[in-house]
């Protein structure tokens, strides 16, 4: 749950809709500028007109009714979909497309193409090397440690 800055009052919210409802209104030339006056720094380039207005709204409440407590920050930091645990599972291993990726199962050499979007195998794209495992072996898998890209645990670290 959110938690409250201070005691304000509604006609506060009021002058905050207000202000969401004006930086709706403005162009993405506008919200970049008003990203730099809040942020203090340029805005991302790749960040469409309707990213750069819910980032900005987001943080105009949060400054005026605060932001998420550390628990539930937490929370939505773990909380990712799978197509970006892939991308970072991707980004993690920083291997550069075009690398192929090889491990042997039941005999079999099985080879994994690290492309730009994601892994390709037998002619499918997989948006995570733990998809491109589990269509391997049938199991759930840690796809990075399954191709051998990570270290396996230390004998005093429990796995989880």
């Amino acid at each position: 749950m959110p938690h409250a800055k201070n005691g304000r009052l509604q006609p506060d919210r009021k002058a905050i809709d207000v202000e969401i409802v004006r930086l709706r209104e403005l162009d993405v030339g506008a919200l970049r500028a008003r990203w730099h006056t809040v942020f203090g720094r340029r805005a991302p380039a790749h960040l469409p007109r309707h990213l750069l207005f819910r980032i900005l709204a987001y943080r105009l409440q949060a400054d005026h009714f605060g932001d998420l407590d550390p628990e539930n920050q937490r929370l939505l930091d773990r909380s990712e979909s799978p197509e970006k645990a892939g991308q970072r599972a991707a980004s993690q291993i920083r291997a550069p497309v075009g690398t192929v990726l090889a491990r042997e199962w039941k005999g079999q050499m099985q080879r994994v193409t690290v492309i730009e979007n994601g892994f390709a195998w037998k002619g499918k794209i997989y948006p995570s090397l733990s998809k491109v495992a589990l269509a391997i072996t049938g199991t759930r898998w840690n796809g990075p440690r399954f191709f051998g890209l990570r270290d396996k645990p230390s004998k005093g670290r429990v796995p989880r």
